[in-house]
């Protein structure tokens, strides 16, 4: 019955991926009872019919000068007591070890560490003694340093990467790229999210984006490397590992079946060591089945021990040697608890765990759970100074978590008070860059809302984004509407640039300057360029404006004096009484007058003074100011026959129309002005004013039509001379 249950347990140990362990028998070591209890999945190890057990108050171990242990009663104990300095120590330790864990345990108020908790920690230490078992250069991953790589960028990332891949073991670095793959997703995943949004903010279309990362393509390429190297590492340890595996299997096979082999129990013992030297030198096993594979080993050999109760002097002598190993072992893992470097302590530890598991085999069953529960207690206690480390840096991770959320508001707070204008948005967007820097210098958060945390920064940070672009976007809009106003401008300027019509021209050039100021920024690229060609037509026209007036100064001031002459000459006239004859010599002056051209500006009074004097003769003539007016112009319409200019005349016309039309608007407004006087008398002195000033704009109005009358006059005059022209040189042509 025992061996057909041994070979079941056998079929489990040899399984491929069997996670749940084996339960073994109360004779076993503690160690076994406290890893990993899964019941209901694995089958148990038959045990033994334990004996009654005695306590160590009660039976103790004596060794006598020759090296073997007697099971001694307690009256016997007594007489013996100086011979039995291992089991005092073995229960001194003991009670020693507990007392420590107790201490070190928190208060029942607090969390104390559960069966469950203690469980958790035996199989990690368990899980990684199977790792650093199955290549002893695992054990190099405890010497890396597993910085902070939260806080790194993305190219930072990729460098750190490319160090361990390229001066590190395969093996020994899997947590580290673990890492760094898991922070370098996340913020590639934001980064690219980011500029997708830029990219439909800019008018693209989702499906079309595409990004092309230096830095995404180096990590794959750096992961890629790191891969190869881990599986080919991999696969050219499987090959051994299974075989070792095989030999381990077979030679716990060999263990089983010493129990039945019918021989001097001297040579069976041998054959025990040898196994035992097989054992140790069979090489590591895949690290999925190390610790079944171990504790159905140990349980064989507990099993072989029971068997050798017909001689208890070889199976004494190993317990006795097995007790003192494991007593050492037991202090060396009570004083870590003194060890300032807790990493160093708990990787001491776990070297503690292995040469216990795999170095040192059984003690007697008197002292087997004695023993283990000192050794536990002593693992308890570091176990408890971890935990409390733990809470520490759990208190360190919510502080942090405060930080990180003050940063997300701050965040939030800019992106709902966006900026206006380009520099102050400018001065947002590096504070924004700030607050990311200091979120990823903020450390680590606790593991529970570290997903929750970032999504929550990712949003924040978007949310300016989107506002940030939204903001660019309708600039570059209104950019466009700019460029377009200052490109009409720029069309305009230049076609004036080389105008003959300086009066004109002059004041458009500056009204066109003016709106040019109103007008905003343009897109950068626009900038120069246009600017620099709008100046160059202004300057153009300007520096022929500038270059004729020097020119034409010197003749206005000849001008000037002439005119000074002819006024000189009017005002000295005296009418004959003669009024054709008055009137023939008041039109020779004006046309004289009309000859001298410009004056400087700032003694164009004399015009003024040349009409008053012109004013008081057709006076004395008793010439009405219609009249007058009609006479003065009709020199300048001499004046434009002889130019025979089109566009002087069209400028003359254009002048006079727009009179026109400023007369009729202010009789309208007097018209309608008068009307609120509806109940005023007539001789009121406001009614009479503004009727005054209708028939005043009313005599303005008729001579500005008798000009434009004269004007178009002199046009058609001009026109037929021009078909006239045209119809005597047809028939000349026809003629020849």
């Amino acid at each position: 019955m025992l061996e057909e249950k041994d070979e079941q347990l056998q079929d489990n140990v040899g399984g491929d991926k069997k996670s749940e362990t084996t339960e073994v028998s109360s004779s076993s070591e503690k160690s076994t009872d406290v890893t990993e209890k899964k019941e209901e999945t694995s089958p148990k190890v038959p045990t033994e019919k334990k004996e009654p057990k005695t306590p160590l108050a009660e039976k103790e171990v004596a060794i006598p000068s020759d090296g073997k242990e007697e099971i001694l009663t307690k009256d016997a104990a007594t007489e013996k007591e100086s011979k039995a300095p291992i089991a005092v120590e073995v229960e001194e330790i003991a009670n020693t070890a507990k007392k420590e864990a107790e201490d070190s345990a928190p208060k029942k108020d607090e969390d104390a560490p559960t069966d469950e908790k203690d469980e958790d920690l035996l199989e990690e230490i368990d899980e990684s003694n199977a790792e650093d078992a199955e290549d002893e250069d695992n054990r190099v991953r405890h010497q890396i340093p597993i910085l902070d790589y939260h806080s790194m960028s993305m190219e930072n990332l990729v460098g750190e990467l490319q160090r361990l891949v390229k001066n590190e073991k395969v093996q020994a670095i899997k947590k580290h790229v673990d890492g760094i793959k898991y922070e370098f997703d996340l913020k590639f995943q934001d980064f690219i999210e980011h500029k997708k949004e830029e990219f439909v903010s800019n008018g693209g279309n989702e499906i079309d984006f595409r990004y092309n990362s230096v830095t995404k393509r180096q990590f794959n390429e750096v992961y890629t490397e790191y891969r190869e190297k881990r599986d080919q590492y991999y696969k050219s340890l499987e090959h051994n590992l299974k075989d070792n595996l095989n030999k381990r299997l077979t030679i716990i096979e060999e263990l089983k079946g010493l129990v039945n082999v019918e021989e001097d129990i001297n040579t069976t013992y041998k054959n025990f060591k040898e196994l035992q030297e097989r054992w140790r030198t069979a090489g590591p096993i895949p690290r999925t089945n190390y610790n079944d594979v171990w504790r159905t080993y140990h349980h064989h050999i507990e099993i072989f021990y029971d068997f050798l109760h017909l001689n208890r002097e070889l199976r004494d002598l190993d317990f006795k040697h097995n007790l003192e190993e494991k007593l050492r072992l037991i202090q060396r893992a009570e004083a870590l608890a003194n060890e300032p470097d807790l990493s160093m302590a708990f990787q001491e530890l776990q070297t503690l765990h292995k040469i216990w598991k795999e170095d040192v085999g059984p003690v007697d069953k008197e002292h087997r759970e004695l023993i283990w529960e000192a050794f536990s207690n002593a693992t308890k206690v570091l176990h408890q100074r971890r935990q409390d480390h733990y809470k520490e840096m759990d208190k360190v991770y919510e502080e942090n978590l405060v930080k990180k959320n003050e940063i997300i508001e701050s965040i939030r707070a800019i992106a709902s008070n966006m900026a206006n204008n380009h520099k102050a948005l400018q001065q947002q967007m590096k504070k924004v860059e700030e607050l990311r820097e200091s979120f990823f210098k903020a450390g680590k958060v606790p593991q529970k809302v570290n997903e929750q945390t970032w999504a929550a920064f990712k949003e924040s940070v978007r949310d300016f984004n989107r506002n940030k672009n939204a903001y660019y976007k309708n600039l570059k809009k209104d950019q466009q509407e700019n460029l377009d106003k200052k490109r009409a401008l720029l069309e305009l300027a230049v076609s004036l640039k080389d105008s003959e019509d300086y009066d004109t021209t002059t004041a458009e050039m500056k009204r066109i300057q003016n709106e040019w100021k109103k007008i905003g920024h343009v897109p950068r690229k626009y900038s120069d360029k246009i600017w620099n060609e709008f100046k160059n037509a202004c300057n153009h026209y300007f520096d022929r404006l500038h270059s004729l007036k020097n020119v034409a100064h010197k003749e206005e001031e000849e001008n000037l004096e002439q005119k000074n002459a002819c006024l000189d000459r009017l005002k000295a006239f005296e009418l004959s009484g003669d009024k054709q004859k008055d009137l023939a010599s008041i039109k020779e002056y004006i046309a004289e007058w009309k000859t001298y051209g410009r004056v400087p500006f700032n003694k164009k009074n004399i015009n003024v003074k040349f009409n008053k004097i012109l004013d008081a003769l057709f006076n004395k003539l008793d010439i009405n100011k219609q009249e007058a007016e009609l006479m003065k112009y009709g020199n300048k319409i001499q004046q434009l026959a002889n130019a025979d200019n089109e566009r002087a005349i069209y400028n003359e016309r254009t002048f006079i129309r727009r009179k026109i039309a400023e007369s009729k608007s202010e009789i309208n407004q007097l018209e309608n002005n008068l009307q609120f006087f509806s109940n005023a008398s007539e001789d009121s002195p406001v009614v009479q004013n503004v009727i005054k000033k209708i028939n005043n704009h009313k005599d303005s109005l008729n001579t500005w039509k008798a000009k434009l009358k004269k004007l178009n006059i002199l046009e058609n005059n001009l026109n037929k001379e021009a078909e006239e022209s045209e119809i005597e040189e047809d028939d000349a042509t026809e003629k020849e």
